[in-house]
């Protein structure tokens, strides 16, 4: 194996690998290098190679860039922004400020190239990919697998959670920005690196997706959760339901349909009767939603608990009023998302009581969750003309949210909520549809992907007063990382 530049077993790929730049300048906590796996090998150091590829999925403050870098977009992973604040679900702050203005630029599509949002994504990504690669170096490796005599099955499973981690970061990078570079290995050289910086098409980066799914599910281990003492862990759920999400996002309706029928068929996962226990950090993999999640924990070294909690006490992470208008009367959903008096992201911080000001909490990031992947299923459903069973889907999310039990113990009226009539009409189910996943998926960073898949991006956002042109359906590359590249790696129009 070729020695790695600086022996560091984790690289920020793109973002830095074209100068000293400062973020790099303190390698991160309780990495390995590749020289230790290598020549002393063992089962713990490939099993570090593998869960160090989840860490890019967290919240925790300065999670994989110390030095508290507003400037780079990197103090926690950004989807919040991107997606949240993008959308017009959320404000950057309750009262409006000076703070971090690129946040506010993002807000009213008055960015450029050179907002530090996305540079903190694409690292963030990247740096995700870098470690994957590193640690499919390893586990690909037959000689060092001999070596430190770990199991087949054990690689199997760890094999599964790399490939889904490279397709899950890559699903982000070409919803965010299109045609991005597909990179396989950690670039040993100056060089290697420069001819890596070349953008793929999104065509080509989508088809690799697949590939590593399609990897990702012959490998994994049976079971809801493959390791019980580590719930955590990717499981053939999460690979079939990002399978799902993929097709969905391809307009890919009959696939979307058998997958999702594969996953139900494993039997793991219903709607909670609550629906804050998705979110609840007491109820973390008891419960029976949750399929996909980063598990943030308190009071470990180096830290993997949700950052987000001292944001929210600064008074970030707010509800436009055109968000707040979209849940009707007493929908229990709302304040479990977001409790305007108090000023709380509930659902963010994983209580509807605790974490507020706290940089360590346990809640955990949900990135997919079964009432999700049932919208999906009942938009492939009006996309195939079944309108009735898109319907009953959609009731059943209305159902399960009127019938949870409310978070100040309020009674609910007994007209809350109620069912969709039937309906013959296409575009009035598509509309009920989408007006259900914003309220349902309040603030869990999936809204500015919902609007830019529809194509409604542009009318719903101009008619709120945005600056949104047609070239802000993709982000622009970071202009860091063009300027590193020497033009190799190009810009998306209009910026």
């Amino acid at each position: 194996m070729k020695k790695i530049h600086n022996s560091i077993i984790v690289v920020f790929f793109l973002a830095a690998l074209f100068a000293c730049t400062d973020e790099l300048s303190n390698p991160p906590i309780g990495l390995l290098t590749a020289e230790q796996v290598v020549s002393d090998p063992t089962v713990t150091t490939i099993e570090s190679s593998v869960k160090s590829s989840y860490e890019p999925l967290k919240n925790t403050l300065n999670g994989i860039i110390d030095g508290w870098r507003w400037d780079l977009g990197t103090i926690f992973r950004n989807d919040i922004v991107l997606q949240d604040i993008a959308s017009n679900d959320m404000n950057k702050k309750w009262n409006p400020d000076g703070d971090q203005p690129w946040m506010d630029k993002i807000a009213d599509f008055s960015f450029t190239a050179e907002n530090p949002a996305f540079n903190g994504i694409w690292v963030y990504d990247y740096e995700g990919i870098s470690r994957v690669n590193l640690a499919l170096s390893f586990l690909t490796n037959d000689e060092l697998i001999q070596k430190t005599g770990l199991s087949q099955e054990r690689r199997n499973q760890l094999l599964a959670e790399t490939y889904f981690l490279r397709a899950y970061y890559y699903f982000d990078l070409v919803n965010n920005f299109g045609d991005v570079p597909l990179v396989f290995k950690t670039p040993a050289s100056f060089e290697e690196a420069q001819a890596a910086s070349v953008r793929s098409t999104a065509d080509e980066v989508k088809a690799q997706i697949n590939t590593d799914l399609s990897a990702s599910i012959a490998a994994v281990t049976s079971g809801k959760y493959p390791d019980g003492s580590e719930p955590w862990r990717v499981s053939k759920g999460a690979i079939l339901a990002l399978q799902a999400k993929v097709a969905l996002f391809n307009k890919d309706w009959s696939t979307v349909l058998s997958i999702i029928s594969e996953l139900d068929g494993l039997g793991y996962y219903s709607l909670n009767a609550n629906y804050f226990d998705s979110f609840d950090a007491a109820k973390e993999f008891t419960e029976d939603e949750v399929i996909f999640v980063y598990d943030h924990r308190s009071g470990e070294t180096p830290r993997v608990g949700n950052g987000l909690g001292a944001p929210t006490d600064w008074g970030f992470f707010a509800p436009t009023d055109d968000f707040l208008a979209a849940f009707e009367a007493n929908d229990p959903r709302l304040l479990y998302t977001i409790d305007v008096p108090n000023k709380r992201s509930n659902k963010i911080l994983g209580s509807t009581t605790d974490y507020k000001g706290n940089d360590d909490g346990p809640g955990n990031k949900v990135y997919i969750r079964y009432a999700d992947v049932l919208l999906w299923k009942a938009e492939a459903l009006i996309e195939t003309e079944d309108l009735s069973g898109a319907i009953t889907i959609i009731n059943q999310i209305r159902a399960r949210a009127r019938t949870s039990p409310t978070a100040d113990g309020s009674a609910i009226p007994p007209e809350t909520l109620a069912d969709r009539p039937g309906s013959s009409d296409k575009s009035q189910v598509m509309d009920w549809l989408m007006s259900e996943r914003r309220v349902e998926l309040g603030f869990e960073s999936q809204r500015f992907n919902d609007l830019k898949r529809w194509g409604t991006a542009k009318s719903v956002l101009t008619g709120l007063g945005r600056n949104f042109q047609d070239h802000n359906y993709l982000f622009p590359i970071p202009q860091r990382d063009i300027d590193k590249s020497g033009g190799t790696i190009t810009q998306n129009p209009g910026y």
